[in-house]
């Protein structure tokens, strides 16, 4: 289980005999693995640890290995636990320990707020992009598909449509786009794109019978697309597809860039549409970001919230350090005279059992509370937490299911 019960129960001149006692009681059913805990709900960890999932979407599997502190896995950390004597002195007040703490997690909290909120506008304006290269002929963006060479410009007289014809209807549309009405060039259509249920014809006319050609195609179910050829415009789009592309490899993720179908910016569902007559142009089925090569290590964003996960969860683990050392203090008096012991319970089944026999243990230490464990009905004066939270002897909990 990676679940953890943090408690604390008085100690002896050596601080021995409670941990001992412990695992005497609940070895004899295997019940939990127990640890000494040395000591000389923070909802920041969550979050740093949900960035991660999202920055590495396209290798989720991947992020356990990434979340870890102070290079170990973080289970691993919890049970090695030790007081970072050279980051939090343990010779100063307490209260000065308490600030360094806060003060640290604080500016995390800070930068992960403007690095995620950077991260995300580019994120949905490269998807916002992309999202115009996805759906059919009839709602995608044509700027990927046609070229300079499909239409007739800078004419005074002729302009070149583009018509979506049904894939049963090729052979009609060839009969007939000649005489849908006047002033129709001969011979001037050809089938530069299709997809799974049509394809795209260009067709070339007279630019006042416009009208008068979109009605009688209309009429014979072929739907004309409003498209104007603007090579700067065009050039503008793929440069900020480019662009936005580049930042996010480059500022963000190197190791993640090209994302693959199934991905959360990559529906399974975009139409793979096929040009034609030009071999040199890329299928407009497949994007930017799939021509991008991976490359090689980790964004800045990645490493930021590798290394500042790391210190949040240490700090983090600190402060449960400090919280049961004061909730010992206050319970138990002084001189300071405790043992904290990591409690792991092997499964989940086991936990109610687990919590009856520390029951027993400790009942000596808070008649009121170890009633309370047992009947809900038992109220603690001057607790404000539920019963459930308050035990005979000092209890935390750590949950360390931060992707759940």
């Amino acid at each position: 289980m990676s679940e953890f019960w943090l408690i604390s129960a008085p100690g002896d001149k050596e601080n021995l005999q409670a941990l001992e006692r412990m695992n005497t009681v609940t070895s004899k059913s295997n019940l939990s693995y127990n640890t000494k805990f040395s000591i000389p709900d923070f909802k920041l960890i969550k979050r740093m640890a949900q960035s991660v999932v999202e920055v590495m979407e396209d290798s989720k599997g991947k992020v356990p290995e990434n979340l870890l502190a102070n290079g170990v896995d973080l289970t691993s950390f919890v049970t090695h636990f030790e007081w970072d004597m050279a980051k939090y002195p343990a010779k100063q007040p307490l209260v000065c320990v308490v600030d360094t703490l806060a003060k640290q997690l604080a500016q995390i909290e800070t930068d992960l707020k403007s690095r995620t909120a950077a991260y995300n506008t580019l994120k949905t304006n490269l998807e916002n992009l992309e999202k115009k290269s996805m759906g059919n002929l009839f709602t995608r963006t044509l700027s990927d598909i046609v070229s300079k060479e499909d239409f007739v410009l800078d004419s005074e007289y002729l302009v070149t449509l583009l018509v979506i014809v049904p894939k049963p209807s090729y052979a009609q549309w060839q009969k007939t786009y000649e005489s849908l009405s006047d002033m129709v060039v001969p011979r001037s259509t050809k089938l530069i794109a299709e997809d799974n249920e049509g394809g795209l014809f260009t067709v070339t006319l007279f630019r006042k019978v416009i009208d008068d050609f979109k009605t009688k195609a209309k009429e014979n179910k072929f739907t004309v697309r409003e498209f104007y050829y603007d090579e700067k415009e065009i050039k503008r789009e793929r440069e900020e597809l480019s662009r936005l592309l580049s930042d996010k490899k480059q500022q963000y993720q190197t190791s993640c860039v090209a994302l693959k179908k199934g991905s959360s910016t990559f529906p399974d569902h975009k139409v793979q549409v096929t040009p034609l007559g030009n071999p040199d142009r890329p299928a407009a089925g497949q994007t930017e970001r799939e021509r991008e090569s991976e490359g090689e290590g980790e964004g800045p964003l990645l490493r930021w919230l590798k290394v500042n996960f790391s210190e949040a969860f240490i700090a983090w683990i600190h402060i449960k350090a400090l919280r049961v050392f004061v909730e010992s203090v206050l319970r138990y008096g002084l001189p300071v005279n405790f043992q904290a012991v990591l409690l792991q319970p092997h499964k989940k089944s086991s936990t109610k059992r687990l919590r009856e026999v520390l029951n027993s243990v400790f009942r000596h230490l808070d008649q009121v509370a170890a009633a309370s464990v047992l009947d809900a009905s038992v109220d603690i004066p001057g607790l404000q937490l539920g019963n459930q939270d308050y035990f005979p002897y000092v209890y935390f909990h750590i949950d360390l299911s931060l992707l759940d």
